[in-house]
């Protein structure tokens, strides 16, 4: 549970979880105890109670994220440090950023390696969760490919960060018909992302956290 391998870390965490959830019950009392998990998740992960006001959630995206995990489906991630933060997870975590092929294309076509893994991604048979934490580039492509039916997504954590194309990349997820989790505004990021997905893994494997 959220990262606590001891008694007393899983003590701490479990008493921080608590106060966390005293905080922000009021702000989060029209989501479904599913979608609660979640964002007190986030909160407790990046000690920012805005979260709790920032996140929207698709009323399909939980159902269909705890249906690709279930499944064992891949999850594209769009940054390393997205990766190596999720929890133990049987199926493939994909991250293409370091790929030879992927910083030739990025090169070639002058465009971010997280757009660039993005249109690798769609050579491939993917078919599960994408979870972007980092690159507002990656989301946009994640959107333009579904439109075309390029690509197959069952649900987008997009939770980019930055003052640049950040909150426009989400609000184009909200119109995209992709089931989805995002932050309104420039906030969001790595830790956030991380959280989102770790909790709906918790869920599947029927953890209490």
């Amino acid at each position: 549970m959220m990262g606590a391998s001891t008694k007393q870390g899983y003590e701490i965490a479990k008493k921080s979880r608590k106060i966390v959830r005293l905080l922000i019950e009021d702000k989060i009392k029209n989501f479904s105890k599913e979608e609660r998990k979640i964002i007190e998740r986030v909160v407790h992960s990046t000690a920012d109670l805005d979260f709790a006001e920032l996140i929207e959630i698709h009323p399909n995206f939980v159902n269909k994220s705890l249906e690709a995990l279930n499944n064992n489906e891949d999850i594209f991630v769009d940054v390393k440090m997205v990766k190596v933060g999720i929890n133990k997870y049987p199926g493939n975590i994909l991250c293409y950023i370091d790929d030879k092929d992927v910083i030739k294309l990025a090169k070639k076509k002058q465009i971010t390696r997280a757009a660039a893994s993005v249109e690798h991604l769609v050579n491939t048979n993917f078919n599960g969760i994408v979870v972007i934490g980092n690159s507002p580039t990656a989301l946009y492509k994640i959107i333009e490919f579904h439109k075309k039916n390029k690509l197959k997504v069952k649900s987008v954590i997009g939770v980019p960060v930055g003052f640049v194309s950040a909150e426009e990349a989400k609000e184009m997820l909200k119109d995209s018909g992709i089931p989805y989790l995002i932050t309104r505004g420039p906030k969001g990021g790595t830790s956030v992302a991380v959280a989102a997905i770790n909790s709906l893994i918790n869920m599947r494997d029927k953890n209490e956290f």
